[in-house]
């Protein structure tokens, strides 16, 4: 089996500097918009497909770390501190004497091919020099050099692949561009070169036929200038083949259609065929079904000879393919953080959660973690009566996530420094529920909150009944025969706090131990 053991980046669009170290079977990108994601899958797609023209097409002004590029035309702008713009791919060992060496920054002897944008100093220092000595100069990307080389020093184009993979993008995955190269990398996936030139030499005579056959009359009543078919390098086999399921074009089928089979297919190779070494999936959950989403990851988890890297904005994806192969992208920061450290009971707990909020949690970073609805509708609601303004204004995240999961997001809180209030019942006990519970998270990051009267203030209903009586009865007593008012708020807890949240929520007073909880989470 082929894989990618190390990715590293220098002044690759937005990372100055990036290093992540490669799972063998699974990678999981998560992280907020513009953290880095995609441009993860692209820099590994660009470098291994080895087109310079794909380069030149994208722009290397797009694909520059715009920050140093700032920061040059800014400084003094000297040839020598042109920056550079380097990916590297790291492979595995698996023979091939032209991938091993040591032309790569780690300078060690391994597999690897990269990709390096550099200035073409010895040939144009003139002309570098011309462009930049006027004020208000552009920065000269015309006079940098794109190259594909090994470890080993060796130059290669797209012609060569090291590494069979593909790119599956939802966004552009109905483009006739994207749909092609799919095509392509499936058909050579599944055909040997023998394979290949056989069928080409087959397409050809078949068009030379048809020439022959359906042409001749047509072309017959005709002097020298008449009809034929196309048989150019770009009018073969390859560029016209297309894949269906059951007899309709994939490429006619709707987004999230095509995202499920493109990959299920790619998975699923036929036999004694080139297994796909790799497959990079941008944003998998978008288009598809729940149903489909699930289907799509039980593919994804029954692939043993293929590497896959994912990004991915799904709580489902994340967690259904075991945390442990997740790394969180900051969009602040050239790093990732890796998740392979969390407890195996908690990667399982999240495996198994059919709602879990983990991706809410993980983009967070600072978080009131709740037990319900009700706690969450009127703590959202205290929190801007008391500060008079909204709690995402704060960047603080209401989570509710249920009482017995708490300990499993308290594992991810410490493990990402996410700073966490849990607000709880005690449940009328509250140093064994409350305090001794979480003796193993609490600390700097992590703080638990909940009344202290083990007697009469036991759940959050029973609080604000209290600190807030008159309330109470003013709004939810009319109808009342049998229950108290606050046996009914305890009885239908969502009701009684969306009633309060709509009709009395400006006189609302919030219990102390809410409060506290507000004020420690702001510092």
């Amino acid at each position: 089996m082929k894989y990618i053991k190390k990715i590293k980046l220098v002044n690759f669009k937005r990372f100055e500097s990036f290093e992540y170290i490669a799972r063998e079977k699974r990678n999981i990108f998560i992280g907020d918009n513009e953290a880095g994601k995609s441009t993860i899958l692209q820099a590994i797609d660009l470098v291994l497909t080895g087109s310079r023209s794909r380069i030149e097409i994208i722009g290397l002004e797009t694909l520059f770390h715009q920050k140093i590029v700032t920061e040059f035309l800014k400084g003094d702008k000297k040839l020598t501190d042109l920056p550079h713009m380097v990916i590297e791919i790291y492979l595995n060992d698996y023979g091939e004497l032209l991938l091993d060496g040591k032309n790569n920054s780690d300078e060690v002897v391994c597999h690897g091919v990269k990709l390096a944008c550099e200035p073409m100093i010895e040939e144009y220092s003139q002309e570098i020099e011309c462009a930049l000595e006027h004020e208000g100069a552009l920065f000269p990307f015309e006079y940098y050099n794109i190259q594909f080389s090994t470890f080993a020093g060796q130059l290669y184009t797209q012609n060569r692949r090291f590494l069979n993979h593909i790119l599956i993008d939802s966004s552009l995955i109905g483009t006739e561009y994207a749909t092609r190269q799919y095509t392509k990398s499936l058909y050579e996936a599944n055909t040997s070169l023998v394979e290949r030139h056989k069928n080409n030499h087959a397409y050809r005579h078949s068009k030379a036929n048809f020439t022959v056959e359906s042409l001749v009359q047509l072309n017959a009543a005709l002097d020298k200038t008449q009809f034929d078919v196309k048989s150019d390098g770009k009018s073969n086999l390859e560029q016209d083949l297309m894949i269906t399921q059951e007899g309709i074009p994939v490429a006619q089928m709707g987004k999230g259609k095509q995202c499920f089979i493109k990959t299920e297919f790619a998975l699923q190779q036929r036999k004694g065929a080139k297994p796909i070494d790799l497959i990079l999936i941008e944003e998998p959950e978008n288009h598809l079904s729940h149903l489909n989403m699930r289907k799509l990851i039980n593919e994804i988890e029954e692939a043993t000879q293929t590497q896959i890297f994912i990004a991915t904005h799904s709580n489902s994806v994340c967690s259904r393919l075991d945390l442990h192969n997740a790394s969180l992208i900051s969009p602040l920061e050239n790093i990732s953080i890796s998740l392979s450290d969390l407890p195996d009971d908690t990667a399982n707990f999240f495996i198994k959660a059919p709602n879990n909020k983990i991706l809410e949690f993980i983009l967070s970073k600072k978080v009131l973690l709740v037990e319900g609805d009700a706690e969450y509708m009127l703590i959202d609601g205290m929190y801007e009566n008391t500060y008079r303004e909204k709690t995402e204004d704060a960047n603080i995240h209401i989570i509710s996530v249920g009482g017995t999961s708490f300990k499993r997001y308290l594992d991810l809180a410490n493990l990402l420094k996410i700073k966490t209030a849990v607000i709880r019942d005690n449940d009328g006990k509250h140093q064994e529920n409350c305090i001794d519970n979480y003796a193993d998270y609490t600390g700097d990051l992590v703080q638990v909150f909940s009344d202290e009267n083990d007697t009469d203030r036991t759940t959050l209903e029973k609080c604000i009944y209290q600190d807030n009586e008159a309330l109470c009865e003013e709004l939810l007593s009319p109808g009342r025969k049998t229950l108290s008012v606050e046996e009914y708020m305890l009885s239908n807890k969502a009701d009684a706090a969306l009633k309060i949240l709509e009709q009395g929520m400006d006189r609302l007073v919030a219990p102390k131990y809410i409060g506290n909880a507000f004020e420690w989470i702001r510092r």
